[in-house]
């Protein structure tokens, strides 16, 4: 019996998201569905060596066996570490607030 499931595969530009639905047979894995979708035609600068990969936004590999409505997500990488910008945030706060005038009355 060749069973047949269905699961989506989502790309998230800054400005533009895509999901593609895609049938595949049972026992596909993540990569096998990445491929059959044809996102990597739309995205040619996805590299799936250097991207992370996730269902429902939990990590998984790409060797996972999808199941039935599963949404495989393709994350880009960072551009700049979070603990990193919030660390920056956290330094210009301190220097705004320094130099706070007090309210004439």
């Amino acid at each position: 019996m060749n069973e047949n499931i269905n699961v989506e595969v989502v790309y998230a530009l800054p400005h533009e998201q895509t999901l593609l639905r895609v049938q595949v047979a049972a026992g596909c894995t993540v990569l096998e569905a990445i491929h059959l979708s044809g996102i990597l035609l739309q995205y040619p600068n996805i590299d799936l060596t250097k991207s992370k990969l996730g269902i429902f936004g939990k990590l998984i590999k790409p060797e996972t066996i999808l199941r039935e409505q599963d949404r495989i997500e393709i994350y880009r990488p960072l551009l700049a570490d979070p603990k990193e910008i919030r660390r920056q945030r956290t330094e210009a706060g301190k220097v705004m607030k320094k130099g706070g005038g007090e309210i004439a009355t």
